[in-house]
């Protein structure tokens, strides 16, 4: 309730300080204006999380990046410069920053007019990590329009331009480069057409990393960033690719397909770009050329696009499959959206010009890839829900919780999230369901497991239609893992009507077995025989189940105490990728310190009991110290009796950097647990 008052009062202050510009947000943000929700409400709950811009001159990663203090009093950043930061003289965005572009003109290009647009700089990097190639040819205003949307997207990434004018009939187009200062602007003396236009534009890049950009897009925030986090996250990545969505906001294309016989699809075309099957990473057949990144050193060694598909089309495929035979994987970024204005330059008919290629080329790649065709690829339009992601080689596993691991808050989230990041570590296809259907894409949770290459399924549709969604899909799956007993109740018989896969049971801890101890501390009779019914339940799904895995080897023991027919193993709570070695110095330190997340009731009573019954005891033998209590959703009894003692300090939900300087401060941290289950 008290977050709620604060968000409205945010609310109130944003709109009435005329920073917010909520044409802006819903031109740049499509998936805000398709789902209808209040761009201002929108903003301050989910936007600055995501580091999105409330107006073209503010600029949030800025503002939070600049000014740690902002951040650290986890206040708006736009709310923090009204109040505070302009009369500080803070800056907004970056001072270097490009202004004035007229936002009617950069997003309706057919309107422009190249003689209106005013001349500006292009931010100039003496060593960029990214050469951005754009061909050209005619079309000057949507040239402009491409490269003023890369400057406004304000990508933390180094980057240069080189736009490629393959011998424009137009004057406007072939006077670009004096419009744009810090470009690189190079005039064709003939006509190459696109393929060769790209390959000549690719020897002036002086970048790590090369990207092939159309001049009939218009990229959105983070479009460059996330291409080049998700390129350099593996090694065994050769090229990535983005989304892309028509000027009215459906999808264009989230990642290729190419079938056997060489015909392609441009998957999820014309259907909503922020449904889950559209925003996990993931690797694909082919990302359309419009938008793709590589590697200098690949790009050189791959020989550049295959010439024999001069003029165009098909080359993007080829390169693919290219990239592949060279031990490379194709990935798709959901996170870097451009908008395409498909056709401009070619049109759309196949019978004619230069797009009567796409017919001619496409016999040409099947030439030449058709053992790998035939080999690794369905007939069309089969089996589509391996082919979206290349994933009818690996196992595939499903998920399904209570929600998507909340990994900041709670342990058994955290152990959760390090399971999933083992299995995507062995090479596994994961799809993840989390009970709730929370109906919002671009959470940190979510877009968390989507960054790792896990399929989230969420939203209404998927609330309403899973048991659909399992019996279409379910023949797919090696593996279900079912995690907490009221959860794997709803699902288990499904799970085993529609698929074959082995199920593996989370209990998290065993739920009887902790009411049974709470009901010895509070001799509440209800406690006893709430414990005798989840009892029935957990052996029931555990008897079901082909494996149940358990944090706790007493939880293994009193399983198999009670039917040594369930097959029962003990699995680490938590998976360290690695460790570093830590100097205590004890004899610096003092406070003590308290970590677990209040939705689980054990908690709270061990809190209680800590601060009543403990502390006063401390006190008694003259030892001062504090007592920090971390952890998410802290209630107000606890709240209560902070403000009644300073020596009772409740910091509630904190960062893991935050978390991570306590254990270093600390003299001793406490679990003054009196009952639970799993492992204390």
């Amino acid at each position: 309730m008290k977050q709620y008052i604060k968000f409205r009062k945010w609310y109130k202050l944003i709109r009435d300080s005329g920073l917010f510009d909520a044409k802006y947000y819903l031109f740049m943000y499509p998936d805000v204006r398709l789902s209808d929700v209040d761009p201002i409400w929108h903003y301050i709950k989910y936007g600055v999380e995501e580091y999105r811009n409330p107006s073209r001159d503010f600029n949030t990663r800025y503002y939070l990046t600049a000014y740690s203090d902002v951040q650290e009093s986890r206040i708006n950043p736009l709310v923090h410069f009204v109040l505070f930061g302009k009369k500080e003289n803070r800056f907004a965005k970056k001072p270097q920053e490009f202004k004035n572009i007229n936002l009617e003109r950069v997003i309706n290009p057919k309107e422009l007019n190249i003689t209106l647009l005013k001349d500006f700089e292009v931010p100039f990097f003496k060593t960029p990590l990214v050469s951005i190639v754009i061909p050209a040819y005619n079309q000057a205003q949507y040239t402009y329009n491409t490269i003023v949307s890369i400057v406004e997207s304000y990508p933390e990434t180094s980057y240069e331009i080189i736009v490629i004018d393959d011998n424009s009939s137009q004057q406007d187009a072939r006077d670009l480069g004096k419009k744009i200062k810090n470009i690189h602007f190079i005039s064709n003396e003939k006509n190459l057409g696109f393929l060769k236009n790209c390959n000549k534009g690719s020897k002036y890049a002086n970048g790590k990393y090369i990207v092939f950009l159309n001049n009939d897009t218009f990229v959105l925030q983070h479009w460059l960033d996330s291409l080049v986090e998700l390129i350099e996250s593996n090694r065994n990545i050769g090229m990535v690719g983005s989304k892309f969505i028509y000027p009215d906001g459906r999808l264009q294309e989230a990642g290729g397909i190419i079938w056997s016989d060489a015909s392609g699809w441009n998957y999820g075309r014309l259907d909503s770009p922020h449904k889950s099957e559209y925003c996990y990473v993931k690797e694909v057949d082919y990302i359309s050329g419009a938008s793709i990144m590589l590697s200098k050193t690949l790009w050189r060694e791959v020989g550049g696009f295959d010439e024999r598909y001069t003029p165009a089309y098909y080359e993007d495929c080829d390169l693919a499959f290219t990239v592949r035979e060279k031990g490379f994987k194709v990935m798709f970024q959901p996170s870097s959206v451009l908008v395409h204005f498909e056709g401009i330059s070619n049109g759309t008919d196949t019978s004619n010009g230069t797009k009567r290629y796409q017919v001619i080329n496409r016999k040409k790649f099947y030439d030449k890839w058709k053992k790998v065709l035939e080999k690794e690829h369905f007939k069309n339009a089969q089996n589509v829900f391996l082919a979206r992601d290349r994933s009818f080689n690996k196992k595939n596993l499903l998920f399904i919780d209570h929600y998507v691991p909340h990994f900041d808050q709670d342990a058994g989230s955290r152990a959760t999230l390090h399971y999933l990041e083992l299995f995507v570590s062995q090479g596994m296809n994961i799809k993840f369901i989390g009970d709730n259907f929370y109906d919002y894409p671009n959470t940190p949770y979510v877009t968390s497991l989507e960054q790792m290459g896990i399929e989230v399924l969420y939203g209404t549709h998927y609330l309403n239609n899973w048991k659909d969604w399992l019996k279409q899909n379910g023949k797919y799956f090696d593996y279900i893992v079912l995690s907490r007993p009221h959860i794997s109740e709803k699902y288990i018989d499904y799970v085993k009507k529609y698929s074959k896969a082995k199920i593996i049971y989370f209990p998290v801890d065993l739920h009887y077995l902790r009411e049974e101890r709470e009901y010895l501390i509070k001799k509440d009779v209800q406690l006893l025989e709430s414990s005798k019914k989840i009892k029935e339940i957990e052996y029931e799904i555990m008897n079901k189940s082909d494996l149940t895995c358990c944090y706790s080897s007493i939880e293994v023991s009193e399983i198999v105490k009670e039917n040594n027919n369930i097959n029962a193993i003990q699995i680490p709570l938590y998976i360290y990728q690695k460790f570093s070695k830590i100097d205590y110095f004890f004899k610096k330190r003092e406070h003590i310190m308290f970590v677990g997340g209040f939705g689980h009731s054990p908690n709270v009573d061990a809190v209680i009991w800590l601060i009543e019954e403990i502390m006063p005891k401390v006190r008694k033998n003259n030892l001062s110290c504090k007592v920090f209590i971390v952890g998410s959703n802290t209630p107000e009894t606890v709240l209560n009796y902070a403000k009644k003692n300073t020596d009772i300090v409740v910091l509630g939900r904190v960062s893991d950097k935050e978390l991570d300087n306590l254990y270093k401060t600390c003299k001793l941290a406490v679990a003054p647990l009196r009952f639970g289950a799993g492992v204390k």
